[in-house]
């Protein structure tokens, strides 16, 4: 069953303004799967540009892509990282055929960014597509079926193929084979990397860490990694969309902290796969974490998509207590704390209250999956 995306409308409608789309995301999020069903055969051309004989052909040259390409229609060049020159054929494209619309996609956001960036620069707009959101499996399900749905994505996220699947055999397989092979394939395959073991060994650090915050130091004495290398480590793995950093919100007050970090998966299976537990929420000890893991990932995939995006932060301090996520958009502030029960006291601490005496709370609790739809939907 094909899960309608929410970019989809954003897609069509940007194509009508912007001759040129740019469509990134992780690898196996299902962006050729879109694509595929947003423009029917005969639509659209799809050339694969991972295989050999479509970069033979795919050259900088006007004459040649006019050739091959036509004047008309729309264009999809899937995986197009690959050629050597994107962003010098995207340009010559704008500017020599006219009639032509083009989609570009790539996985791995430093690369084709850094390629296409200065020779497209106020020529193309650009999309992310993350595996499946809450609000795409709400869409999909009946509302009975949701909290269960959902319940699954905390154990095996919610990449599309691992998604579908049906057994937990299948789901677990598939995941094993997301970690090991993709996780690392733009880093290594651009030579960014030497060593995908020590990568490996800072996923799980950072895995066994969720919902805390983050030591360099720490990370570095567990790895054996200098703070240099853990920081490059980071930035490629935050570009590779496989985590994201999540940072202390401060107004300078003297004892806020703002200078460590927390750090989460964009995807649930994917953190559980690299610590090689998928217990169900019931016999976890960590499923309070994983819920907060979850539903600030939400969030994040959720603001790519606002306008104007909203800053997301933590918040705590060394004396008066924590908040989970703080959301600051059009001068307001808004403090979030995730539970797995709506039992749980929460109160702003006494020190931010003051601070930001008109912040807006609000828990949101895994047993109460109304407030969780709320946030999210």
């Amino acid at each position: 069953m094909y899960i309608h995306r929410q970019i989809e409308p954003l897609i069509k409608n940007s194509l009508d303004s912007a001759k040129i789309i740019i469509l990134y995301g992780p690898r196996q999020a299902g962006k050729t799967t879109l694509l595929n069903n947003l423009y029917s055969s005969g639509q659209a051309a799809l050339l694969a540009c991972d295989q050999l004989r479509i970069q033979n052909q795919l050259i900088p040259d006007a004459l040649a892509l006019k050739r091959l390409l036509g004047e008309s229609g729309i264009v999809i060049f899937d995986e197009m990282q690959t050629l050597a020159n994107p962003g010098l054929i995207l340009k010559i494209i704008y500017d020599h055929l006219p009639g032509l619309r083009v989609i570009a996609t790539g996985s791995s956001t430093f690369e084709l960014a850094g390629k296409v960036s200065e020779p497209l620069t106020g020529r193309h707009r650009q999309w992310l597509l993350y595996p499946f959101s809450f609000s795409e499996i709400a869409a999909s399900v009946p509302p009975v079926d949701l909290p269960d749905a959902i319940g699954h994505c905390l154990i095996y996220g919610s990449y599309p193929k691992v998604y579908n699947l049906i057994t937990a055999a299948e789901k677990t397989n598939e995941l094993a084979l997301l970690a090991d092979n993709y996780l690392y394939k733009d880093i290594l395959t651009f030579d960014l990397v030497k060593n995908s073991h020590k990568v490996r060994e800072l996923l799980i650090a950072i895995a066994l860490q969720i919902g805390q915050e983050v030591s360099y130091h720490e990370l570095g004495q567990r790895t054996k990694l200098n703070y240099k290398t853990i920081e490059r480590y980071l930035d490629l793995l935050e570009k590779s969309f496989v985590l994201f950093r999540l940072y202390g919100f401060s107004r300078n007050l003297r004892n806020e902290i703002s200078r460590k970090v927390k750090i989460y998966f964009y995807d649930c299976g994917i953190r559980n796969a690299l610590i090689n537990n998928f217990n169900s929420l019931e016999i976890r000890s960590d499923s309070g974490v994983l819920f907060e893991n979850y539903a600030i990932a939400e969030m994040v995939k959720k603001n790519s998509l606002a306008s104007p995006r909203a800053n997301l932060y933590f918040w705590r301090t060394h004396t008066d207590g924590e908040i989970d996520l703080i959301k600051e958009q059009d001068g307001k502030i808004s403090a979030f704390e995730f539970k797995l029960s709506a039992s749980a006291r929460f109160a702003l601490p006494p020190s931010f209250n003051k601070a930001y005496p008109d912040t807006a709370s609000k828990l949101i609790a895994w047993d109460d999956f109304e407030s969780v739809r709320q946030l999210l939907r």
